[in-house]
């Protein structure tokens, strides 16, 4: 597999960050199979189209590309505030493809299934100054560090492909995790950042509780922290992401 973007499709450019698009949307599709379907390839769709960059021809799942020369760190720029926002809470936003590139090549490629979004993980940026070309336009940055690991399925590891059906079966088990509610999911990705926390593979109820004064603080509408907690460790369990093992006893299955 070559790794390499074509730069002679970014000859017809000024700007760097428009010869980096043009290249790794290129690049992904002509690579990149579906993580979802496992279809062979996804499309790319019309420029300019808000917070969407390629479709599946087969099961219609929609993509976001983003990348970044360098590792990817705990923030990604994205696009308009509010259209994000807008795309999250009436479910529409797309997966999101996450590029560390260097030299010019791929090194790392990750997938963030659309479900794992929240209105937590995006952060609002200042409007823009009076002096700028779009003075007023409000931007966004994605949380990614904040987006728990289980919902960051590698595709290319340093360089390395994984297996198709490997990534396709990582993404239908993390699927298990979808709800159609906002509220449910920021409270089912908190708890389950508390869980990845937690350094053993066995722990207990307490072991989640030592985290409420925190959880209070991100739901401070809920006056039962400790109920809500139990509430999300049963639906962890029933969707296979953890065992109980006797009472107040967990086991990470993630």
């Amino acid at each position: 597999m070559n790794l390499c973007f074509d730069q002679s499709l970014g000859l017809g450019y000024k700007s760097n960050s428009q010869k980096i698009r043009v290249m790794s949307e290129s690049w992904v599709n002509d690579n990149i199979f579906c993580p979802v379907c496992g279809n062979a390839r996804i499309s790319k769709l019309e420029n300019n189209r808000p917070v969407a960059d390629f479709q599946c021809p087969s099961c219609g799942e929609i993509f976001e590309l983003k990348s970044k020369d360098g590792r990817i760190g705990r923030k990604i720029s994205d696009g308009a505030y509010d259209t994000m926002i807008s795309r999250i809470t009436s479910m529409t936003n797309p997966d999101l493809l996450v590029m560390h590139y260097s030299s010019l090549q791929v090194v790392d490629l990750t997938v963030v299934p659309k479900f794992f979004f929240t209105p937590m993980v995006i952060e609002k940026r200042k409007p823009l100054s009076p002096t700028a070309r779009r003075v007023g336009w409000v931007g966004c940055n994605i949380l990614y560090g904040d987006i728990p690991e289980q919902g960051r399925i590698p595709i290319i590891e340093n360089q390395n492909f994984r297996s198709k059906d490997r990534i396709v079966q990582d993404y239908a088990r993390i699927k298990r995790l979808q709800t159609g509610s906002i509220e449910k999911r920021g409270w089912l990705f908190d708890i389950l950042n508390c869980v990845n926390v937690i350094p053993t593979k066995d722990f207990y109820l307490k072991d989640i509780y030592v985290f409420a004064d925190k959880l209070k603080i991100q739901h401070p509408d809920n006056q039962n922290i400790e109920a809500k907690i139990r509430q999300q460790m049963q639906f962890l369990r029933d969707k296979g992401m953890i065992e109980f093992l006797e009472r107040g006893h967990y086991r990470k299955l993630l």
